[in-house]
């Protein structure tokens, strides 16, 4: 049973909680002991709160997943969980997700609040209307990077926010395209907003999240507001690393009709992973040895 527990925890999605450390890194706290385990602390109660959430949709969800031809392995719908037990640790999670949340602030204690609403009400309901389902996942994002900030008491930059929310669009009708195209004639029976999505239209939606991500975070490096706070105009050079990652990203999609699982090819596409890694430390020298 407790391997059916962890595979309904999803430990692997953890990795989008790494989003509430944008904070720290561009406000250059990272040297900071105190921030640094503020931060941690935010990214391990995210990481609780997510997992409650995943437990929550796999019991909303338990009979549509057993139509899904892989989710319908998953512990819940496969009965391998029973659902009094999954209720009972989902609601554990939820308590000690709120109980360290407190820990790190007011502030911080609602906007993890406003995560597990939204996260409610997207199982409840807006995963079934058309783009709705994806602006809240992409919102999902805001919330976590906006909580990195509240963690250590800094200002979130709308900068970031901007390119958090566009970048998970991006992500976000990347895998409905997937979707559409891995269940077939099966798409709506799993998902109600899928009869309203089609290639054509998500292509049209992913082309212009892709542009826009890219122009505003070049904006982002380049403008007067980011050089002066930062001392330098340097960060306009981790822009190649933006544009491969998502050259790289629309290549899994649209050549490997791969994109269903975004948390899994940051995990095991090489390419795509050093990216993301040379990204960050080029963030990191640039703000640390040249501002």
């Amino acid at each position: 049973m407790l391997n059916a527990i962890i595979k309904t925890a999803r430990p692997y999605h953890w990795i989008k909680n790494l989003i509430v450390f944008a904070a720290l890194i561009f406000a250059r706290k990272y040297s900071q002991p105190n921030d640094i385990w503020h931060t941690i602390l935010a990214f391990l109660v995210f990481c609780l709160g997510a997992s409650a959430v995943y437990f929550f949709n796999d019991l909303a969800d338990r009979e549509n997943d057993k139509l899904h031809p892989t989710k319908k392995a998953r512990p819940i719908p496969s009965g391998q969980l029973p659902v009094s037990i999954a209720w009972i640790i989902a609601l554990v999670m939820l308590i000690v997700a709120v109980a360290g949340a407190i820990k790190l602030g007011v502030y911080f204690v609602s906007l993890l609040g406003v995560y597990i609403i939204l996260n409610f009400a997207y199982s409840l309901g807006l995963k079934n209307i058309v783009i709705l389902d994806v602006m809240s996942l992409a919102f999902g994002f805001v919330i976590r990077a906006a909580a990195g900030a509240a963690a250590i008491n800094v200002p979130i930059s709308s900068w970031l926010l901007i390119c958090t929310i566009l970048l998970a669009l991006f992500l976000g009708f990347a895998k409905r395209r997937q979707e559409l195209i891995v269940l077939g004639d099966d798409a709506v029976s799993h998902r109600r907003s899928l009869a309203h999505y089609s290639p054509y239209f998500l292509d049209q939606m992913i082309g212009v999240v892709t542009a826009s991500t890219v122009i505003a975070y070049t904006f982002y490096t380049l403008s007067p507001e980011i050089k002066e706070k930062f001392g330098t105009g340097e960060l306009v050079f981790t822009v190649p690393f933006v544009l491969y990652g998502i050259f790289r990203y629309l290549y899994l999609v649209h050549q490997k009709e791969e994109g269903g699982n975004p948390t899994k090819l940051l995990l095991t596409d090489i390419p795509l992973l050093i990216c993301v890694a040379l990204w960050v430390i080029t963030v990191i020298v640039i703000l640390q040895f040249r501002a």
